[in-house]
């Protein structure tokens, strides 16, 4: 079944159409500018010209850097404040003519690992955290999202863990990878303290050199590099849009 996947980000905005039986791009990637300022008329625009591009008439699932509840955009990060209380589903759905689900981007790419990666076939609790500019999270129960989850703005040390442990903070700060390394363990560990998880997943575009950090971590979940990678958006949001068929 193939479905229409965009990731919408504060930098550009991505579609593909996906094989949703084998989790891979049925068609090329269109990458597209995020409109500055980024505000919800003009993003909307950008989506639908994606869904033009593609001749989409089917379901589409789109990512979105925030809370998300019941297509609403709860909060807004390096996007336009504007879409604050924004019912982003209905806008979509009314740009693009087709049935539209939103979700937050960092679900999106859990539901990619869950189904296709890292997390396929795992039980328990599974955490999976994206360290990239920040840390985005997503947790599941027994296969089953909890959504909206905010992990990476938990306190570490005084500070927020997105100032210790994210790969930004790695480059900015010129941290070896025994020294970043041991950040991103401590923080893990902190989290391991608070909900016990059976496995974490990380990801984000650092964890194809994971085998230089993950010497460092030592918490006693068990932990695994992501496997989608960039594609992880695109792809578990059109997983996410199935249910629209």
């Amino acid at each position: 079944m193939e479905v229409l996947g965009v990731d919408i980000g504060g930098s550009g905005i991505k579609g593909a159409i996906v094989d949703t039986a084998e989790g891979r791009f049925a068609s090329e990637r269109l990458r597209i500018e995020t409109p500055q300022p980024s505000k919800p008329a003009a993003v909307a625009a950008v989506v639908g010209e994606i869904s033009a591009h593609f001749n989409w008439r089917s379901a589409i699932g789109c990512t979105f850097p925030a809370v998300v509840k019941r297509g609403v955009a709860m909060t807004a990060a390096n996007v336009d404040s504007a879409w604050i209380g924004t019912d982003a589903k209905r806008l979509l759905e009314s740009e693009t003519g087709n049935p539209v689900i939103v979700l937050n981007d960092a679900d999106a790419a859990g539901i990619a690992e869950m189904r296709y990666g890292a997390g396929r076939d795992r039980d328990g609790l599974v955490a999976i955290l994206t360290l990239g500019t920040g840390i985005g999270s997503s947790l599941f129960i027994d296969g089953r999202l909890a959504p909206n989850t905010e992990l990476g703005h938990l306190i570490i040390r005084g500070k927020d863990a997105e100032e210790r442990a994210t790969d930004r903070a790695r480059q900015e700060r010129g941290y070896s990878w025994k020294q970043w390394g041991k950040r991103v363990s401590e923080y893990l560990e902190y989290l391991e303290s608070l909900i016990t998880p059976d496995l974490f997943i990380i990801g984000g575009g650092v964890s194809k050199r994971y085998q230089k950090f993950f010497p460092y971590i030592k918490c006693k979940t068990a932990i695994a590099p992501a496997q989608l990678r960039n594609r992880a958006g695109i792809v578990g949001a059109a997983a996410a849009a199935i249910d629209l068929l």
